[in-house]
């Protein structure tokens, strides 16, 4: 074999569960289905006395006396599983009272009886001591302070001069994490170990046979006579106490300086999670029954451990479900998930350390911490939709597999990938900062390939003293238990995303419905108010001696209409009075005549939700009482009675006399479903109408929670009347103002409204170029601006206004744009539609600046 051939392997090939050879301690003797001899270890004599031995083929009734013989043989009945292994202790094999422990068996066809002398009364002792060493291991809830204690008490059950926890990693590599040990000791805490140290069919055998005992390693070995069978296969010692040792291994014990050694296996779940390995610097033979103790000491421990890590797997699925149940609060309320970072980043922070996050919904990029940019990311997103659908990708260093991340690898190296869609690809990525990280070695990893002494293989490693490796341009690897939590959050961001586009789905459905009543209601609402217009005009001219008195009952009646329907638009989204919807509504009917409307009872301010639905009813009421009831003649009068019930809601009683006889409606329209229907359905409140001959009666009621109940003021409910007084005092009336709107009505009525307030020069324009060059010209006192002039906005005239010194305000029916007043220094916000009552806050304010 050349050099080059050798490699890790080599070792792991190597039979060393056929070595057909003993440690010399105790003895072997293989019998067949028959009990003839078939194999024999060459020192039968050394353990049982001189005279006392086997030839091949003998029957092993002629060693044994006959109670001891039949005692091994329902023993090695009892052996019915392939690894199963039965213990005898204190066995008389001759009748002589001396006492061997023996141990039985299966290997193929063969039953493997192993005996070695018997210590007296240990058994007991040792059994006995279990108990008050599991009581110290059970407070203890943290791996590896339950790892240190089990090391401490095992050397001191063992008087052993050193005792190892060895975990092995996902790699294969090991890590001592727990050590007891001689304080003259150099100590191996924390050092870790290449996988090539314990060979593949090392750790099966560990995984097989817990228990392994090397009594001297400058011991000779003792044969097995015949080395192999009449079949020509080697006895198969897996399951054997005795087995020899490898030479490799023993020449690798001997480079440590260790003169005995015990490896016990820990077993989790089925699979090797370590070894306790135990170290004596000279020969040290534990008694079968002290090892049969230490043996059940491992099973133990590997329960509790199983306890333990089973307890931490379900504090990370607790973990886990408040992450879930705190995303499920705080994202599904309604934000959307691309908006949700400064929400989530801080709680994923408490289970998942890490140094920065994105977040890629939609084709929407944001990040927090140490995260590549948006156009880095985008670099990368091509590869990540290669990856494997609805699968975590970990990487503490994601450059090497996506090579466009060397770009922000300085910044970035660790990656946790988190998808949470399929199309698009969505995703939440995790990521770790590069670390400068130090891996302590026993000794260099890398063995060096060497001819050895028993032949061409690799030699074993001579020195042990730490060998550090620096590893760069890596972050810390993300844990199994991260890894779990993350598929959890995975989960949970999936259904977050499930539930948000239902609840789009839902609300798009309802915006469809709205919008379907919307313009339904705008079709009946348009009909109606052409036809009450040309009901004003024809019952407004009785009123008026001459054309003029004739406008202005009739102006001041469609501007009264106006201001009803502004309300059911206005309201700033917080709690509005009742009293001013009744009477702002009755005003465009009453003209003054305040005596026909009896308005009774507390304040109660309506809750926005609510306020919409009941101006559409009062609206419909008012509509219907002076087209047909007591607001259609001169004479009728209309009572309207607020109260609160004993559950505190919201009652309205409506009580029309002296208007000419009612007849309930031959036909059921739209305003009718309004009235009959929008307060239970829209409120879960009830609504009563009767048609008596002398008046109509109506009772509507709301729940409590849509009101806030409050005394009135004496006066209150005339704010239209307060403001028109107002009016009549403006002081410092701007000279000339400039007007910027695009829609030729709006403009002539607020042109109309500033001349009446004494403005005397009112300069309209409705595009930017047009205005700058009004500006240009000579500068106003004021200006107003429509903000979306059509194709474009009226910006650039905020800019020069506010450059020359000009105080505008901004004119618009998007209330977002409140939040830009400050960045276009604008003195103020009017939303429309707006009236004269708005101009003048405008012309007050501007006034007193």
């Amino acid at each position: 074999m050349n050099a080059q051939d050798v490699n890790l392997s080599n070792c792991d090939r190597e039979p060393i569960h056929q070595l057909g050879r003993i440690q010399a301690f105790g003895a072997l003797i293989a019998v067949n289905a028959d009990w003839f001899a078939a194999h024999l270890s060459t020192n039968l004599e050394d353990i049982f006395g001189a005279g006392r031995t086997l030839e091949i083929g003998d029957r092993l009734s002629s060693l044994f006396a006959r109670p001891a013989l039949e005692e091994l043989r329902s023993s090695a009945a009892a052996l019915s599983g392939k690894d199963q292994v039965e213990r005898l202790f204190g066995i008389d094999l001759f009748d002589d009272e001396t006492l061997y422990d023996c141990a039985l068996h299966s290997s193929g066809a063969n039953t493997v009886i192993e005996v070695e002398p018997h210590a007296k009364d240990d058994l007991n002792r040792q059994l006995a001591l279990l108990r008050p060493i599991m009581a110290r291991l059970e407070k203890y809830t943290d791996v590896r302070d339950l790892a240190d204690e089990a090391a401490r008490q095992l050397r001191h059950s063992l008087q052993i001069d050193r005792v190892m926890v060895y975990r092995f990693r996902e790699d294969l590599s090991g890590e001592v994490i727990a050590e007891a040990a001689r304080e003259d000791l150099e100590k191996f805490h924390g050092l870790r170990y290449p996988k090539s140290d314990i060979p593949n069919q090392a750790r099966a055998l560990y995984l097989r046979n817990r228990f392994r005992i090397i009594a001297d390693v400058d011991a000779e070995p003792v044969a097995i006579d015949p080395g192999v069978s009449f079949d020509g296969e080697p006895l198969d010692l897996s399951m054997s106490t005795l087995r020899a040792v490898s030479p490799i291994h023993i020449e690798y014990l001997k480079n440590m300086g260790v003169g005995a050694s015990l490896s016990i296996s820990i077993i989790i779940g089925g699979k090797l999670w370590g070894l306790f390995a135990c170290h004596h610097y000279g020969p040290k033979l534990l008694p079968y029954s002290q090892r049969t103790a230490a043996e059940l000491f491992s099973e133990l421990f590997s329960l509790m451990l199983d306890r333990t890590l089973a307890r931490q797997i379900a504090e990370r699925r607790e973990m886990g479900r408040e992450v879930h149940s705190r995303l499920m609060r705080d994202i599904a309320a309604g934000t959307p998930l691309s908006a949700s970072l400064p929400m989530i980043e801080p709680v994923i922070q408490q289970v998942i350390p890490h140094d920065g996050v994105s977040i890629f919904v939609e084709d929407i990029y944001d990040s927090r911490g140490s995260a590549p940019n948006e156009e880095e990311f985008r670099a990368i997103v091509a590869s990540l939709n290669g990856a494997a659908t609805s699968r975590l990708l970990s990487s503490e260093a994601i450059a090497e597999r996506l090579p466009r991340a060397m770009r922000f690898a300085d910044r970035a190296a660790g990656a946790l990938v988190i998808p949470v869609s399929r199309t698009p690809r969505d995703y939440l990525i995790l990521w770790r900062k590069p670390l400068t990280q130090t891996v302590t070695w026993a000794g260099n990893p890398e063995k060096p390939v060497e001819s050895g002494p028993h032949g061409d293989r690799l030699t074993p490693r001579k020195s042990f003293e730490a060998w550090q490796e620096t590893v760069e341009g890596r972050a810390e690897k993300w844990s199994q238990a991260e890894l779990e939590i993350a598929e959890g959050l995975r989960v949970t961001l999936l259904e977050v995303i499930l539930r948000l586009t239902d609840e789009a789905v839902a609300e798009r459905a309802k915006a469809q419905e709205q919008q379907e009543l919307l313009i339904a209601e705008l079709n009946h609402r348009v009909r109606n108010i052409l036809n009450l217009i040309r009901g004003l005009i024809n019952q407004s001219k009785n009123d008026a001696q001459d054309i003029r008195t004739f406008v202005d009952i009739v102006g001041g009646r469609v501007s009264s209409l106006a201001s009803a329907h502004d309300n059911i638009t206005k309201g700033n989204w917080s709690h509005a009075p009742f009293s001013e919807l009744i009477e702002t509504e009755a005003n465009a009917y009453l003209s003054g005549k305040k005596d026909r409307l009896d308005l009774k009872g507390p304040e109660a301010m309506i809750a926005p939700e609510a306020y919409t639905v009941m101006a559409l009813v009062i609206h419909e009421m008012i509509t219907n009482s002076a087209k047909y009831g007591s607001l259609s003649d001169q004479s009728g009068k209309l009572e309207v009675e607020v109260s609160r019930d004993a559950e505190d809601n919201f009652c309205l009683d409506w009580r029309e006399s002296g208007g000419p006889p009612v007849r309930p409606p031959k036909r059921r329209g739209f305003g009718s479903t309004i009235i009959e229907r929008s307060l239970p359905y829209e409120l879960e409140g009830t609504a009563e109408i009767h048609y008596r001959l002398e008046g109509v009666e109506a009772r509507f009621c709301i729940p409590a929670r849509f009101v806030q109940w409050r005394a009135r003021a004496e006066g209150e409910g005339r704010s239209s009347q307060a403001k028109k007084t107002m009016n009549d005092k403006l002081e410092n009336v701007p000279d000339i103002v400039l007007l910027v709107e695009d829609s030729m009505i709006i403009a002539l009525d607020a042109e109309d409204c500033l001349k009446e307030l004494g403005v005397e020069k009112v300069r309209v324009e409705s595009t930017v170029a047009a205005a700058l060059d009004a500006l240009a010209k000579s500068p106003p006192a004021l200006a107003i601006l429509d903000y979306n002039l059509g194709k474009e906005n009226s910006e650039p005239v905020a800019e020069k206004l506010r450059e020359i010194g000009v105080p505008f305000w901004l004119a618009t029916g998007y209330g977002e744009m409140e939040n830009r007043l400050a960045e276009l220094g604008a003195s103020g916000l009017l939303t429309k539609p707006y009236g004269k009552d708005e101009l003048v806050e405008v012309l007050t304010q501007a006034g007193q600046d």
